[in-house]
């Protein structure tokens, strides 16, 4: 749809095309954005639960350094404020959730106005980036301040029955360090910590006791957001689905346990809550499916062969720069409709 603007020199039309979206709908990116900070309630509640106190200072500064970024950048490039999208909050949010409890709240303010200024504001604003603004955000951190941003503490049960055995020595300690389960898996180690028997350990990973993030640890928290989106249809299944069968696909086929693939990391969360970006991720259904299949190969190609045991942030980064790519090839055809074919064949 375009603007019509009126010439009276020559009394002619001039159309003016419009930026998108060009579809009227009573659903605004507010209400959007809503519907997203109530699907990722349950992984705020179960990180901060396993997590405590720290984890919900993190999630505090992380949404008030983007949200404060957003409105200075704006006020100082003489922009209106955006204030009522939610999106700066969601952010925020996203990239806390994406942090291990213990990070430096410096580095959590720095991380959040890098990505709202730098990966969102400087492409054109909300609609415009090209990337996933936590994600880009998260990687800034990881690559300026690795040791933090790769330092995991124990949820707070495991780390309270460590102070108890502990207390008769120097003293309860105030975090309980601990590798994840993809690092250990990486290095070749059993899951044993998580449990004594196979079930077991896939219920720790599915539940969320076990160091991690803020927010990927807990798979049932992860998936109640992900069935709220999809009974609302805020989010399309093939780009979460597809990433995630490719992921257990390939580890499988190259001998790790799909399930441990699936729960032990940041793949749930990535594929649900960031595979599925409407700005960063392809418009059509089969362009969708590329996106995901291609960020599960990525990621399981990092984890057996690459520097880190986790690899999503960087599959979907990857991904978002060959979205332009597959909007061309598969483009979205607006207003066309599918010719019916004639009862009894053709004539």
């Amino acid at each position: 749809m375009s603007d019509i603007k009126s010439d009276t020199k020559t009394a002619e039309f001039i159309p003016l095309l419009g930026s998108s979206p060009h579809i009227v709908s009573p659903v605004n990116t507010r209400m959007i954005m809503a519907s997203v900070l109530i699907a990722l309630a349950p992984s705020v509640i179960s990180g901060i639960i396993f997590f405590g106190i720290p984890a919900l200072l993190t999630i505090a500064v992380s949404i008030a350094a983007a949200s404060l970024g957003e409105f200075l950048f704006r006020k100082i490039t003489k922009q209106a404020p955006r204030n009522k999208d939610l999106s700066a909050v969601i952010t925020g949010l996203i990239l806390a959730l994406c942090l291990p409890p213990a990070t430096p709240l410096w580095m959590t303010a720095l991380g959040a106005i890098f990505a709202i200024v730098v990966a969102k504001e400087f492409f054109g604003g909300l609609g415009a980036n090209v990337f996933n603004p936590a994600l880009v955000g998260r990687a800034f951190l990881l690559m300026s301040f690795p040791a933090a941003l790769t330092t995991w503490t124990q949820p707070q049960t495991i780390a309270r029955a460590a102070d108890a055995v502990s207390a008769a020595g120097a003293g309860a300690a105030d975090a309980v360090s601990a590798a994840t389960p993809l690092a250990v898996v990486k290095a070749g180690e059993t899951l044993n910590a998580l449990g004594s028997s196979y079930s077991e350990i896939i219920q720790t990973l599915f539940f969320g006791s076990y160091a991690g993030t803020i927010g990927e640890t807990s798979s049932l928290a992860i998936l109640i957001g992900f069935v709220f989106l999809l009974l609302i249809k805020a989010v399309d299944w093939r780009t979460p689905i597809s990433m995630l069968a490719l992921i257990a696909i390939l580890s499988f086929a190259l001998g790790r346990d799909p399930l441990v693939a699936v729960l032990g990391g940041g793949a749930l969360f990535g594929a649900v809550f960031m595979a599925t970006d409407y700005v960063t991720t392809p418009l059509t259904g089969k362009g969708k499916i590329i996106f995901g299949c291609g960020a599960g190969i990525i990621t399981v190609l990092i984890r057996q062969w690459g520097l880190y045991p986790e690899g999503v942030m960087f599959s979907i980064l990857i991904m978002n720069a060959v979205t332009p790519f597959l909007n061309r090839l598969l483009p979205k055809k607006y207003g066309y409709v599918k010719p019916v074919k004639p009862k009894g064949g053709t004539q």
